[in-house]
C-alpha cells in the first residue's frame, strides 16, 4: 500500500508513536500525528489531502462522539476510524451510524489493525469480529443521532464546548465570535435537538455517548 497519508490523533504521545512505527513497517504510507482535535483541525485546515484519520474518542476538549460528529461534518470527504480502548457494542454501532468508516479496539493485536486499516483503505467498513453488532439501535436514540446530523461543523463545536461546561460569552472567545453568534448557534442546535435547554441538550448527547465509559482510557 503505497502513497497514502494517514494521520493518527491520540492525546497519548507514546501511543500515537508505537501505531506509527507498527503501521509504518507493514506499508509505505505517510504519517502525521496530533495529539488534540484542535491541532488536527488546524493541519486539515492547511491540508485536507489525507486518506484516512485514525480517531481517539476520548481526548482533552473532546468526550465521545463529539470529535467524530464534527470530523464528519467539517470534513466529510476524509474517511476516519475510530481507535479506542472503549469496547461497547453500542458504541460502536454508533460511531458506524455517525459515518466512521470502521472501529478499532486498542486492545487488538497489531496484525489485526493492519489488516483493519488496509480494509478501510480498500473501500471496506471494518469493526471487530467477535463482538456482536446486530443489535439495532432503539427508536429513540436513531432519532437523536438523525438529529445531530443535521448540526453544522461550528454548532457541533458549540455543542462540545456546551458539555464542558463552558459559557457563552468563553465559547465565543474561544471561536473568535461574537457573543450573539454562540446564543444564535445555541438556539439552532435546541430547535435541531428538540429539547428546551443547554442542559438537555448536553444530556441528550451524553445518553447518545454513553458516558458510563467516559473516565475509560480511550
Amino acid at each position: 500500500m503505497a502513497g497514502y497519508r494517514i494521520t493518527i490523533v491520540d492525546d497519548h504521545p507514546l501511543f500515537r508513536g508505537a501505531l506509527n512505527q507498527a503501521l509504518s513497517a507493514s506499508m509505505d504510507a505517510d504519517f502525521t500525528e496530533a495529539g488534540s482535535l484542535d491541532e488536527l483541525n488546524d493541519q486539515l485546515s492547511a491540508d485536507k489531502n489525507i486518506d484516512l484519520i485514525l480517531l481517539d474518542l476520548n481526548m482533552p476538549g473532546v468526550q465521545g462522539l463529539s470529535g467524530l460528529m464534527f470530523l464528519r461534518a467539517q470534513y466529510p470527504e476524509v474517511p476516519v476510524v475510530v481507535c479506542s480502548a472503549n469496547e461497547d457494542p453500542g458504541t460502536i454501532r454508533r460511531s458506524i451510524e455517525f459515518g466512521a468508516s470502521g472501529y478499532i479496539p486498542k486492545s487488538q493485536p497489531i496484525d489485526q489493525i493492519r489488516e483493519a486499516v488496509a480494509k478501510v483503505l480498500g473501500g471496506e467498513v471494518w469493526t471487530p469480529p467477535d463482538i456482536n453488532l446486530s443489535q439495532e439501535l432503539d427508536e429513540e436514540t436513531s432519532d437523536m443521532l438523525a438529529r445531530l446530523s443535521t448540526l453544522t461543523p461550528q454548532q457541533v463545536r458549540v455543542l462540545m464546548m456546551l458539555g464542558e461546561g463552558l459559557l457563552n460569552k468563553q465559547i465565543a472567545y474561544k471561536l473568535s465570535v461574537s457573543e450573539a453568534t454562540i446564543k444564535a448557534h445555541v438556539s439552532a442546535i435546541l430547535q435541531k435537538l428538540g429539547v428546551d435547554s443547554r442542559t438537555q441538550a448536553v444530556i441528550a448527547v451524553n445518553k447518545i455517548d454513553n458516558r458510563d465509559w467516559q473516565n475509560a482510557a480511550g
